[in-house]
């Protein structure tokens, strides 16, 4: 097939990597230390797809999955047949460079669509930057849907920080620090081991599905592979680890990526300080932007309330995009799903449908 595509196997780091960072608004989410960690977790294979053509560049990674896993298909569909792709688990989508006309974009969308087609992948659930507002080029040529908002900090400055922080929240910060909080970071591995346990009892009160409960190999791969671009902010009170947040750096940015804190010390606001100090470290270290995330399920939830009072005026519109390349192959999994399982819900917004 003559295509513009090029399919980065996961095998390559080097390339892949080199290939990441060649685009100016490269972030964690794509690199291949990253992808490591949910490969582990059992998120699918993972691929680096670069397209260039006409001065247009353009970036996306996936987790492909084995569509014949699925207890429904085991019987029905052999292994390496089908499959479908989604983003990593946080953020990501195309990243363009070059030559964004229309024209362009239109080609690249018509000749994605067939290099997709052309690997069987059927589907593919695209999760999109929301301080980059990628989807923002392929509004037109994409189902994308938008959900809730994220929220990001501004950390050009200490200043800056401070004043977009909610008065009310100014005071919790300065209650922690009153109540002898102090904060911590560092990038030693057996801190890890600490955090796991504190992060597992924290999705144990919350009732957390399965997927959110990380096995030790995963934060291995955290230490090893992305070893440079991440830290722990850790939370003490009288000796004792009472908060810990996993945080993300790269390329100017800092993500809020995994964190936990002991219920017994709730009242001491730990997790507050430890994002106020995340903040200020990224201002004094040349990061200019410091991204949350959302609520749950992208909702204006208490998660969601309790990052926003970290910034007023910072909410970000996160967008997904549903995209079909197959629809008679997808029909056809729709529809062996609904005959081998008599629980399914054919009138799921779950996508693909097949997995709903």
């Amino acid at each position: 097939m003559n295509t513009s595509f090029q399919l980065i196997p996961f095998e390559n780091s080097e390339k892949w990597d080199k290939t990441v960072c060649s685009f100016p608004d490269h972030d964690i989410y794509y690199l291949h230390g990253y992808l490591s960690a949910f490969k582990i977790h059992g998120d699918g294979t993972p691929i680096l797809l670069y397209y260039q053509k006409n001065e247009l560049r353009c970036l996306c990674t996936f987790m492909i999955r084995d569509i014949a896993t699925e207890e429904w298909a085991k019987d029905e569909i052999p292994t390496n047949t089908f499959f479908d792709a989604v983003t990593p688990y946080g953020y990501g989508g195309w990243l363009t460079d070059g030559n964004i006309s229309k024209e362009n974009i239109q080609l690249f969308w018509d000749e994605y669509k067939k290099f997709m087609s052309s690997q069987n992948i059927i589907a593919a659930f695209t999760r999109w930057c929301p301080w980059l507002q990628n989807q923002e080029e392929f509004n037109d040529l994409s189902t994308v849907i938008k959900l809730g908002n994220t929220i990001s900090i501004d950390t050009s400055s200490e200043q800056i920080i401070i004043e977009n922080i909610k008065s009310k929240d100014r005071t919790t910060i300065r209650k922690a620090i009153k109540n002898g909080v102090q904060i911590e970071y560092s990038d030693d591995p057996h801190l890890l081991t600490i955090f796991r346990e504190i992060y597992n009892k924290t999705m144990d009160k919350d009732n957390a599905i399965p997927y959110y409960y990380f096995e030790p190999e995963f934060y291995d791969s955290i230490a090893k592979d992305l070893k440079g671009k991440w830290k722990l902010f850790y939370a003490l009170h009288e000796g004792n680890i009472i908060a810990m947040s996993i945080i993300l750096f790269c390329n100017g940015k800092i993500h809020y990526h995994l964190s936990g804190s002991l219920f017994e010390y709730r009242n001491l606001n730990a997790t507050n300080l430890i994002l106020y100090h995340v903040a200020l470290y990224g201002a004094q270290n040349d990061y200019h932007l410091f991204h949350l995330g959302g609520g749950v399920g992208s909702g204006e939830d208490s998660l969601y309330k309790f990052k926003k009072s970290f910034n007023k005026n910072g909410d970000k519109q996160f967008c997904i995009s549903k995209d079909c390349f197959d629809e008679e192959k997808y029909n056809y999994l729709v529809n062996l799903r609904k005959a081998k399982d008599p629980t399914f819900d054919e009138n799921s917004t779950f996508f693909p449908l097949y997995r709903g």
